[in-house]
């Protein structure tokens, strides 16, 4: 399995915005994704937000970095107050 986290900076107040944008549009579209086994969106509430997502391989997780890339570009660059950091692996252990 491979993994991608990816860590958003906002201004708070657009937190019910962009977890509406997330749920609406964005997780549909990453669930199409080749070898898609889950996201997960956390919501700090304090202008912080990180996402996770599993896939059954590297080349998934490749996918679904362009994925969010283009649909931050297109929905929520506005909404961020800084570039979102990607951060891409191996899982190496779960439970």
């Amino acid at each position: 399995m491979y993994a991608v986290i990816r860590h958003y900076s906002f201004k708070s107040e657009d937190s019910d915005k962009i977890n509406q944008m997330i749920q609406e549009g964005f997780v549909p579209l990453i669930k199409k994704a080749n070898g898609f086994i889950s996201y997960n969106w956390l919501d700090t509430g304090t202008g912080d937000g990180a996402s996770l997502s599993v896939f059954q391989d590297k080349a998934g997780a490749d996918e679904s970095i362009l994925l969010a890339a283009d649909f931050v570009r297109k929905n929520m660059s506005e909404l961020l107050s800084q570039k979102p950091e990607v951060i891409e692996g191996p899982i190496k252990a779960y439970g």
